[in-house]
């Protein structure tokens, strides 16, 4: 197959590596038959890169036997809660929590429902991995906003000398989905 957006280079890795512009995704096809988009910034676009990927695949003369089933694995998602945390407090006073400052600047907390792992940077700052889907990094991030909050473990900025207001919960950037 001669395709510019595509890379077999099993010295380096087992499947052949397929990136689109539009999405901008990469995708991952493993002689299995398997494939892996990662790389999307929703669902619909996952969807649309691997519908796109297998259209090209037919195009040369790949043959694809019924329709590319999509499954989402894990969606991930950074987000800022506006406010600075002690990740000394946080890992004394809940449980599920790993801090090692030695080995990594974050805490990992592991929150039960929904199921998701949560590294929490002292700045504020969030990475949610483990989601499904993408309503479930909007609750996560709202639950943990509301535990720091009911236990003094979040202290929030003074607003910024140029007068704009930081939110309760800033916007949480687009997920990658994988």
């Amino acid at each position: 197959m001669v395709a510019p957006e595509a890379r077999y280079e099993p010295e380096k890795f087992p499947g052949l590596v397929y990136r689109l512009r539009k999405p901008k995704t990469a995708t991952l096809l493993f002689s299995s038959g398997k494939m892996v988009c990662t790389g999307a910034k929703s669902e619909a676009s996952a969807g649309l890169a691997i519908r796109r990927v297998a259209d090209e695949l037919k195009a040369h003369g790949i043959v694809i036997v019924g329709k590319p089933e999509a499954k989402i694995e894990n969606i991930v998602a950074s987000a800022d809660l506006g406010g600075i945390i002690s990740l000394e407090d946080v890992a004394a006073r809940l449980a599920r929590t790993l801090y090692e400052p030695e080995q990594f600047p974050g805490l990992v907390y592991r929150m039960g429902e929904p199921n998701v792992v949560i590294l929490i940077f002292a700045s504020g700052k969030l990475v949610i991995a483990g989601a499904k889907r993408e309503a479930e990094l909007w609750l996560a991030a709202e639950k943990l906003k509301e535990t720091l909050d009911k236990n003094g473990l979040i202290s929030y900025h003074e607003p910024p000398s140029r007068g704009d207001p930081i939110p309760s919960m800033a916007a949480m950037t687009s997920p990658n989905f994988t």
